[in-house]
């Protein structure tokens, strides 16, 4: 194992900007109205796994079933793309089943929020040019951070206030729709690349 400082902040900054934890607090607060309580620990757990399996199968997993990287992150397009107009229009398009907290902990929580589409094939590209030890470690310092934001949005939410959270939601709300497009857009044009 060779550990290089440089590729594991570089890894870090790359996934910490993608997963934009501090980006998703009106969605987890927004969440936790819904459902009453959100299990940080389980839903960083999640993440942290499902990012960590994905670094060594991802590519894969994909092949395996027949989907290309840029399909998949497409299809995470249209999810981001729904999460942002529920921000937005302030209407619910998730509905939440019965079994609130260990699906509020998956879905949309773990997946698609923190380890989406753009998280995932992040991966697929530090892989190519970092050491695999350095990514993981780049992970679990994400997980960390996650974890915490996850812990502290309700003290986050106290000290914004009501107004500040729907001003802040609608802001994000329309960055998140942009990025949908800009996943959308840039995907589905190496799919037609592609055909």
């Amino acid at each position: 194992m060779q550990f290089n400082l440089k590729e594991i902040f570089t890894a870090f900054m790359v996934l910490f900007a993608v997963i934009d934890i501090i980006g998703n607090i009106p969605i987890i607060i927004d969440l936790r109205k819904k459902v009453g309580h959100i299990q940080s620990e389980k839903a960083s757990i999640y993440a942290g796994v499902i990012l960590i399996v994905f670094l060594f199968l991802g590519k894969s997993i994909l092949t395996l079933i027949g989907i290309d990287v840029n399909s998949f992150a497409v299809a995470g397009a249209f999810i981001l793309f729904f999460i942002a107009l529920e921000m937005i229009l302030g209407i619910t398009l998730y509905k939440q089943e019965e079994e609130a907290s260990m699906t509020t902990a998956v879905f949309p929580l773990a997946f698609p929020l923190i380890a989406g589409p753009g998280s995932l094939t992040t991966l697929l590209s530090l892989r190519a040019e970092f050491r695999t030890e350095n990514i993981i470690v780049a992970v679990l310092m994400n997980v960390i951070i996650i974890f915490i934001v996850l812990k502290t949005s309700a003290k986050i939410e106290s000290i914004i206030g009501q107004n500040g959270i729907n001003i802040i939601r609608k802001i994000f709300g329309v960055i998140l729709l942009a990025i949908a497009v800009k996943l959308f857009a840039h995907n589905i044009k190496a799919l037609f690349e592609i055909i």
